[in-house]
This record gives C-alpha cells, structure tokens and sequence, in this order.
C-alpha cells in the first residue's frame, strides 16, 4: 500500500520528525500483518487421511452392489468432492506406501525392497528428503502427523540391548509346544533396559521429517504398547503385553507396554488429537497440514464397545464402521473450525483389505471388500493396492464427480506444491505428477504409467490400461496364478477381475512393458527431469531361479 499520503497528510500537521516516524510504523505494521494474513489465506489447508488396510469395496460409494458396511462420512466426503476409481498405492503393504505417500517417490528405489520395516527398525526416509511436510514448511504451514508412523526411528537401543525388547518364548511343559498366548513377565535385566531406552529422546521419527508435531503409536500392533509424543514415549512401558491382548486380529508381538495398556483407545485419541490439532490451528494465521494415518481397520481389530455388532457382518465390519465414524468426526471438526471452506482434503488407504479377517466369511455373507478386483493385501493383482482415493476441496473440485484416470499416491507431493504455484526441485517427488488438471476437471491422462508392488516385491507395472506383472502369481498372500506362465498380462479396461492372462497371445506387448519398466528403474525417475540415482540396486523381475548345484557321480 502507499503510505506517501499518509506521511504528508501527518507533515501537515507540523509533527517533527522524531514523532513521525513511530506514527508511520503504528500504521505500516497492521497492514504488513494483514497482508500477511491475506497471503496465507490463498494457500489451502491439506488434510490427508490415510486409512489402515482399507479395502476398495470396503466403502459403500465404491461397492453399491456388493458392499455391506455402512460408511456414511466417506460416502458423503466423496459427495462432496471427486472419487477416484482408478488411485493405487504404491505397494500392498503399509510401509513402503507411506514412504511414497510422503515422498512422492517409489519405494522400490530404496533399500526396501520388499517387505515393511521391521519391529524397532531404522528410518526409511533420508533426513534430506523432501515430503509434504517439508514442502508445506517451506511455504508457512504449521504442520503435524497424528497416528501410525511405521517408517522407522533411530532407537537409542544399543546392538547388546535387542534381545531384551523381543519377548522371550514362554517355557513349555514337557511334551508340549508353549501356546503363543502365554503370560510372559520381563525380567530386572528386560525393565532395567527399558527404563534407560525409554526416558531418552527417539530421534529419527515425524519431526525430523517435515512435521513440527506428533502424536501416535507408531505401530499400533507392535511395541512399544504406549503413545509417542513427538520423540518421547508418553510413559515408561514396564511390563509385556498381557496374553489376552494378543489373540487373533489383536497385536501381534508380546513387547513392552504399558501397564493396563488398551487397544480399544488408540483409535478414539488419534482422533481426539486431530478434533484438537485442527481446532486449534484455525485460529492462528498460517496454514497447516495434518497427515492422519489412522491405525484402522487394521490389526488390532479392537472394536469399542459401541460399535460392536454395529454391522451385523463381523468384527471387523463393525471396525470400518468405526473408523468411518471417525472421519465423520475430524470433517465436522474441520467445519465448526470454520476452516473446510479453504482445506483441501485427501482421503485413500495405504492398501487393500487383509484377508486375514475373514474375507471368505465376509463374501459369504453377501460383502466383498475387494469390489470386483481380484486379490487382497499383499498381492500385486488389483485388491492390493486399488484403493478409495477422494479429494474434496471447495470451489475448486466438483461436487459429485468421479474420475476414471489412472493416480497414484505418490502424486500428493507434486500436487501440493501445485497448489502452492511451485515446482519441485530434481532431487524431490522423481514420481509424482500434480492432480490439479484433474481436479479442475480435465478429463485427459496426467500419467501413461505407475507401478505398485507385492509384499514380496513383484511389481504391478501399469501403462495406460495395460497391466504387466512379472511374476506367475499374486507376489503376496493369495494363491492361483498359472505355473506355466511366468508373467502376467491384462487389459484392465475390459478385464477389471485380471481373469485372462495376455501374455503368451501378446509376446510384442509383453517386451514393451517389460522395457517401460526397466526404464522407470534406470532413470532413477518416472517424471521429467535430471536423471536421478536410486538408493540401491533396483532388485529385477521375474526373478531368477536358484538352481541347486549338481552333485558329483559317486
């Protein structure tokens, strides 16, 4: 603003010097901070919630024909927004896909190359990496993660201290096999270790990774059994889980925990937590970003009371309705806040629904949590990594609309910057393409390809509607797949289910997609750009055969 005027309608007034210049401040310093004001107000909030084991017909907008659980508050989000039919994560497993939700990078580049990271495991993010909550960071946002971390710390537990964070096997009676749920107490030598590690700062963790706060269990079927506070545990677990808290679809490891430690609350605090964290950030004036991985409805399938029974199907229907409940609560939140109207809101799953839970009973009884997709969590066919994908962002986002192009999760980063009008540097987001044409409502492909990945690491190659999986089966839990065919092949667009393997009718295609992949690896990259390095060696499908050495004739 000009404040010429001002100062010469003041020297008019015969005000000397002295005086005039702390009366100009008074007046420039108000607008400074409006204008201030006024620039945060044209950045969004970003609220992603990120869903546990989620499957794609797990969400009734999703599933209409085949879905049998309630989920009125996604249903409505998606609404109100755009729904996605054709959004992956990058893996059928939780880890790696929160890397790449994050990063907007494929986890494959790094050292996990298969699998999830490990009970007390290292950090899988480099301290220089780039993710939303860095790039929000950079740009004035007050940003925090609130719920399942599962990336890994930097535990100051020392190489001699590790056996005694791993439950011992519980002695057997003579003849017989120890039950798994067995009452285990820790020894002076187990609490002695704990009362060190766990008084100490966990470096490593969300906020040395772009957010300023957070509060979760990290992993809410592992220990240690306690809430962590940004980079202390709140509370010194003192003894092993109880047997009780460990039976099927409970956790899963008798670690430390809290005393009288309950898996039914871990749910309602993350989302009292994130009613707070939102409540509190409207009223300030910079922006915020909150991830909210939530710990559902995955393991442990610690069902509140409430909702038990609620859906008539199983215990761990009852579950999604639950968590839908909670979505339910944190967007009403966001509206009484009185901050929806300028939040930008992502909701997805890191992957599909795990079949552990009782699919087949569930398919039985008329509900489907994979939709039409075949496979389920772990698996390189569709019912991996499918998943709800719903972005709502007022004035900017159709009500109502659906979009058919192929997205991918590792396309947050590059979106938000998008968002924020700027670019990535070379070194950040190498696979993330911005949503925003799509979200404005063009309907041409922002991506030809993406690829998502088994547990084992078998990966799902997509181009166009072409899918390759280099592998003969799903790469994960679920059994079929033809032995005599090594790779796979479908045309998705008219063989959603993956029911017609094209590979040995379609060599030529075979071979294109097999170079499309291998050129994806070797760029170091899947966007335009400087070539970059992956971490490691990039692990090459299919895989070959170890074949056993042949003995010498006697």
């Amino acid at each position: 603003m000009n404040v010429l005027p001002t100062l010469r309608f003041l020297s008019q007034l015969a005000l000397s010097p002295a005086r005039l210049l702390p009366l100009s401040l008074s007046l420039l310093l108000p607008l400074s901070a409006a204008a201030a004001a006024a620039a945060h107000a044209t950045k969004p909030n970003l609220l992603v919630i990120l869903a546990d084991d989620l499957g794609y017909g797990d969400v009734q907008c999703y599933n209409p024909t085949r879905g049998k659980i309630p989920t009125p508050h996604i249903d409505r989000l998606a609404a109100q927004g755009m729904r996605f039919t054709d959004g992956h994560s990058s893996s059928g497993v939780c880890s790696p896909t929160r890397y790449t939700l994050l990063t907007g990078r494929y986890h494959w580049r790094t050292k996990l190359q298969s699998g999830i990271v490990g009970v007390f495991g290292e950090p899988l993010i480099a301290p220089d990496r780039m993710t939303i909550g860095t790039l929000a960071q950079q740009h004035g946002y007050r940003t925090a993660a609130i719920g399942k971390w599962h990336l890994g710390w930097d535990w100051p537990i020392a190489p001699a201290q590790r056996p005694l964070f791993q439950a011992p096997r519980p002695a057997a009676k003579a003849g017989a096999a120890a039950p798994a749920t067995a009452s285990l107490s820790p020894s002076p030598a187990h609490l002695a270790a704990w009362r060190e590690v766990f008084a100490k700062p966990i470096a490593g963790g969300p906020i040395t990774r772009g957010f300023d706060t957070y509060f979760g269990t990290d992993v809410p079927n592992w220990p240690p059994f306690c809430f962590i506070e940004n980079d202390r545990t709140l509370g010194l677990p003192s003894e092993f889980l109880p047997a009780p808290r460990r039976v099927k679809n409970q956790a899963s490891l008798p670690g430390p925990a809290l005393p009288d430690w309950q898996l039914e609350g871990i749910l309602p605090a993350l989302a009292d937590r994130a009613v707070a964290f939102i409540t509190a950030a409207a009223t300030r004036p910079e922006p915020f970003l909150l991830y909210l991985p939530l710990t559902s409805p995955h393991t442990p399938v610690s069902v509140n009371k409430e909702w038990q029974g609620r859906s008539g199907l199983n215990l761990y229907a009852d579950f999604v309705m639950e968590t839908d409940a909670v979505v339910g609560r944190v967007l009403a939140a966001l509206e009484q806040s009185g901050a929806a109207a300028n939040t930008l809101v992502i909701f997805t799953s890191d992957n599909g629904c795990a079949p552990s839970i009782d699919v087949a009973g569930l398919e039985a009884m008329g509900h489907y949590p994979s939709g039409p997709l075949r496979g389920y969590k772990a698996d390189a066919w569709e019912g991996g990594h499918r998943v709800p994908f719903i972005v709502r962002w007022p004035g900017q986002v159709t009500s109502g609309s659906v979009c058919d192009q192929l997205v991918q999760q590792s396309d947050l980063l590059a979106t938000f910057a998008a968002a924020l009008g700027t670019k990535l540097p070379d070194n950040a987001g190498e696979d993330s393409v911005s949503l925003l044409p799509l979200l404005k409502g063009d309907h041409r492909p922002v991506r030809e390809h993406a690829v998502s990945a088994s547990i084992q690491g078998t990966p799902a190659v997509r181009h166009g509607s072409w899918k390759y999986i280099p592998a003969p089966g799903s790469g994960g839990w679920a059994k079929g797949g033809d032995p005599a065919q090594p790779v796979q092949l479908y045309h998705l667009a008219d063989d959603l289910g993956e029911s017609k393997n094209l590979a040995a009718a379609l060599p030529d295609k075979v071979a294109e997609m097999k170079a499309v992949l291998e050129k994806l690896i070797t760029a170091g990259r899947s966007t335009p750009g400087a070539p970059q390095r992956n971490d490691v060696e990039v692990k090459r499908y299919p895989a070959k055969a170890v074949v056993a050495p042949k003995q010498k004739a006697k």
